[in-house]
């Protein structure tokens, strides 16, 4: 009994402390008492928590499925990644004031599940959009959040609302892969992935504010493919008639990427020579919120894509969630950023150019080069 004790406080520790993800996972598989028991029970006590991980959740001589201390996979993944604070949190405390540096990274912050509204378009007073569509719904007894009501099913594919949790996407028991998730061939549940994410990644525990320009994730391959074993019919290789993803930029599309700076400064410095509006150069060009694939693209990378860089679900998304609906890097329903929360009174995604902005996707389609600046006079 000395040892047992000995392995239940170690699982213990890693549960109260919730050490950085590399030292439990280690890379890969982690000690597996820091997440199943055998027996749960110990000297005839219940071993395996609540939801709220402050006792016992089942009889002596009971389990939760799989042998889990939690009867939810994404609770136990959460009890370490769910606290602001610990290693590799996605989980702020308030949707309405989230960590910077959760909401303004690659996944983006599960906490906008919580909203009560993240409609700031069209009838967003008298029509809200509750949190669940502000991405994907993982189901959790420690947050309280259920599959989502709307979307029984992945847009674009068949995976059950009712499964999604953080192991839909990430191998607890460990991978080579990026943050650990699923590479070609494995599967979760019904879903068989046919691709492996190759990214390089900021150090989340000193990314300050988020992603930065000189600072950020640097998206190689993979990303669309991956996404698209549940979100298939979303991508072009399935004959919709669909945003490209996963395609080359091509040239044109590279240049409009690199030259543009900002509605303000588009507008200021019109199509000229057969070159579309702005003023920017490709050393300077990269946008975080606008990110886009290239084998050859670094974390610190300011440099603009070429032809042969890719458009791909993350260019538009976040992983997680976000206070716009639909997980969008900015909100796809309003005209102007300066308009973002306003009427929801959600986070305010941050904008990297002026009050008269436009929607993002200008980056990549600069549709905004012949409008007035009074137009976009920002909202208080």
């Amino acid at each position: 009994m000395k040892a047992s004790r000995l392995l239940i406080l170690a699982a213990a520790a890693v549960l109260v402390t919730g050490a950085p993800a590399l030292a439990f996972h280690d890379g890969g598989v982690a000690a597996c008492n820091g997440c199943h028991t055998m027996h749960n029970s110990s000297n005839g006590v219940a071993m395996n928590f609540n939801a709220a991980g402050t006792g016992p959740g089942t009889a002596v001589g009971t389990g939760f499925p799989y042998l889990l201390l939690y009867g939810n996979k994404s609770d136990v993944c959460l009890r370490c990644h769910g606290t602001p604070g610990r290693g590799y949190a996605v989980w702020s405390a308030d949707p309405a004031a989230p960590t910077a540096a959760y909401a303004n990274r690659g996944g983006g912050d599960f906490v906008f599940l919580q909203e009560d509204n993240i409609n700031d378009g069209r009838g967003g007073a008298t029509a809200p959009i509750l949190g669940h569509a502000a991405g994907h719904s993982v189901i959790s007894g420690i947050k309280n959040t259920n599959a989502d009501p709307v979307l029984t099913t992945s847009p674009g594919g068949t995976y059950a609302a009712a499964n999604l949790g953080c192991t839909s996407c990430h191998d607890p028991h460990g991978t080579s892969s990026y943050r650990l998730l699923y590479q070609d061939g494995q599967r979760a549940g019904t879903a068989v992935f046919t691709s492996t994410i190759v990214a390089d990644g900021i150090a989340l525990s000193a990314s300050g504010t988020g992603e930065t320009t000189t600072n950020h994730n640097a998206y190689h391959s993979g990303y669309s493919a991956w996404c698209g074993t549940c979100h298939g019919n979303f991508h072009q290789r399935s004959s919709n008639l669909i945003h490209p993803s996963g395609e080359p930029l091509g040239d044109d599309i590279a240049t409009i990427y690199t030259m543009y700076n900002g509605t303000t400064d588009c507008i200021a410095n019109p199509p000229a020579g057969g070159l579309p509006c702005g003023s920017g150069v490709a050393a300077t060009a990269y946008l975080p919120q606008v990110p886009f694939e290239d084998p050859a693209t670094a974390v610190g990378s300011t440099a603009g894509p070429t032809g042969t860089s890719r458009v791909a679900c993350m260019s538009c998304h976040r992983s997680h969630a976000t206070s716009a609906p639909n997980a969008g890097r900015w909100d796809f329903n309003i005209l102007g950023m300066a308009t973002d929360g306003v009427i929801s009174g959600s986070y305010r995604i941050p904008n990297p150019y002026d009050g008269g902005q436009r929607s993002l996707c200008n980056k990549c389609h600069s549709k905004d080069e012949f409008d007035h600046p009074e137009d976009f006079t920002p909202v208080p």
